[in-house]
């Protein structure tokens, strides 16, 4: 038989389980951390670079001087208060872009004569006219025309002012904005053709209108024909234009019914 006494005695189970539970209890033993020693690089032979050889030596200047330093002087100005910022005023060319600069009217000539033809009628002009007006009315007056006597009447009335009071004299202009009759002012974009005629031994310049009345009769008078002759031709055409039928009707009845007898 083997003999036990000599040998240790085995813990029992219970003493294990106690055992067990005071090893869970103990927190477990932390090991120091060692830092992390650097990783030291070997260090790379770098190329040998070109010797530097200095320029000549820099020798100053022997007896310069420096100049002293200047230092304007200050003076103290009172405070004033800062005038308001203005803008220079727009120029023509930048408040109407585009639109040309208007020219002032000039006087290029000037003359003075009477307002229209006048030639001083007899008593035997007068007693023509009386004659073809009755007659013309005695007329109308039977064919119950009433309407067309007073236009008779006013017609002679008319040609009985017209010869009997003389016109004024009035100044003539011509300027680069046209023709001026003393104060109306005909451009030139309404005026066509021009020529010259005679009327009642009086010396007559005669203008195309393309408006009302459409055509002016200016008398030279004091004038001088050649200068407005060289004038107007600059801007107008020197041409008769052909006699239309009132004037063609006018001439015939001036030729077959003279109202005055030349002696």
């Amino acid at each position: 038989m083997t003999d036990r006494s000599n040998q240790p005695a085995q813990p029992s189970d219970y003493e294990m389980y106690l055992k067990y539970l005071r090893d869970q209890q103990q927190p477990p033993v932390q090991q120091p951390v060692q830092p992390a020693q650097p990783v030291q690089q070997p260090i790379q032979p770098q190329p040998a670079t070109a010797s530097y050889e200095p320029t000549a030596s820099y020798e100053p200047t022997i007896g310069y001087e420096p100049a002293a330093s200047y230092e304007p002087a200050v003076t103290p100005t009172p405070a004033t208060t800062p005038a308001p910022a203005t803008t220079a005023p727009a120029t023509r060319q930048d408040r109407f872009p585009g639109i040309p600069k208007p020219i002032p009217e000039e006087i290029i000539y000037t003359w003075e004569a009477a307002s229209r033809p006048f030639k001083k009628r007899d008593q035997q002009y007068y007693l023509t006219i009386a004659a073809i007006i009755f007659l013309v009315s005695l007329i109308l007056f039977f064919a119950g025309q009433f309407l067309p006597i007073a236009v008779a009447v006013s017609i002679g009335f008319l040609a009985y002012v017209l010869s009997s009071v003389p016109p004024e004299r009035i100044t003539h202009q011509i300027s680069n904005y046209g023709i001026r009759i003393d104060d109306h002012l005909y451009y030139w974009d309404e005026i066509g053709r021009f020529w010259f005629e005679e009327k009642y031994g009086q010396e007559t310049i005669h203008f195309e209108i393309f408006s009302f009345p459409g055509r002016v009769v200016l008398v030279i008078g004091d004038g001088d024909r050649q200068e407005i002759t060289e004038l107007l031709s600059e801007v107008l055409l020197q041409e008769k234009p052909k006699d239309t039928f009132l004037d063609k009707a006018a001439n015939w009845i001036q030729k077959k019914i003279p109202l005055e007898i030349s002696s």
